[in-house]
């Protein structure tokens, strides 16, 4: 029954896509990670994603130490899955992008499924004032960077923290990447059940309509059935709309600072919890139920905060 159906809430607290001048809401230093990754578990998220920032700048940061002082105390306060990027920024390499998971094992790390354009330049039409001097060359850049992630780097990855037991959240920005992911699945590298991120709404990969959501769900069905798990982030402005549609059509969803800055038409959200809890507010007036991180691990087969190296 419908009503039964529990919906997991993912929350990206920080990412690498958004720099600190474009809202004094974005968490940087590892204390203002750790308030939003537990407000948002608090909130009703079952899994929170992290990145790490240079406590001084806001820079992206994606060295083991980076993370080293918010994962213990996340882990303390919350009972939430702590999902860590293997994505970093498009600026680094896989190695670098890959350490933190190597060395902390967690249950859940981020795998991006294929080398992309990752435009972050159009910020620049909205935010004009920078605190600090690597963020507009950051956006800018981005209009003649890629971001690698080879089947080379996703083998790398995907070995790599199998060894230890972690599982994936699955970003697919594009159909192709879904095809990449049945390729691994073919070569026995991804086990089921697949945890599936489908994003919309950033300028290289597919794009916010509600057909691309259809054409996304429709094709992870046919190429996975029933192996897998679906999820959905919008960025920016898309992202409560599009979550709304993948919840009513049977997924999950993504919410958080990392792919957009607002709650509403002009209004900054001002924590992460603010848009777990509008989440929320939809699942439930679906007459869904929000999944709680047991629910999670159960649903994704994790192998529990327990055997963490952290």
């Amino acid at each position: 029954m419908a009503k039964n159906r529990k919906v997991i809430i993912t929350c990206a607290v920080t990412g690498a896509i958004h720099t600190p001048s474009m809202s004094p809401h974005l968490p940087v230093t590892s204390d203002e990670i750790i308030d939003a990754a537990v407000g948002a578990a608090e909130a009703g998220a079952a899994l929170v994603h992290v990145h790490a920032r240079n406590p001084v700048t806001g820079q992206p940061d994606q060295s083991p130490e980076a993370f080293e002082p918010f994962l213990k105390v996340i882990k303390q306060r919350s009972n939430c899955v702590i999902n860590i990027t293997t994505g970093g920024a498009p600026t680094m390499g896989v190695e670098e992008r890959l350490g933190p998971c190597a060395h902390f094992k967690p249950e859940v790390a981020s795998l991006n499924m294929g080398s992309m354009n990752f435009g972050l330049y159009p910020m620049l039409a909205r935010f004009k004032d920078f605190k600090h001097d690597w963020e507009k060359p950051y956006l800018e850049g981005s209009k003649d960077r890629i971001f690698k992630n080879t089947f080379q780097d996703i083998e790398n990855i995907l070995t790599t923290c199998a060894e230890n037991g972690t599982r994936f959240e699955i970003e697919c920005y594009d159909i192709g990447h879904l095809y990449t992911l049945a390729h691994f699945v073919d070569r026995g590298l991804v086990k089921p059940p697949f945890f599936v991120q489908s994003v919309f709404g950033i300028l290289g990969g597919i794009g916010p309509h509600p057909e691309d959501v259809i054409h996304m769900k429709r094709t992870a069905d046919r190429l996975f059935g029933d192996a897998y798990q679906w999820s959905v982030l919008g960025a920016g402005r898309h992202q409560l709309p599009i979550a709304a549609m993948a919840v009513s059509m049977g997924g999950n969803l993504r919410v958080g600072l990392e792919d957009s800055l607002w709650l509403g038409p002009g209004q900054f959200a001002k924590s992460n919890a603010d848009q777990v809890r509008a989440a929320r507010m939809i699942i439930e007036g679906l007459g869904l139920e929000v999944a709680t991180p047991e629910d999670a691990r159960e649903v994704l087969q994790l192998k529990g905060a327990d055997k963490v190296n952290f």
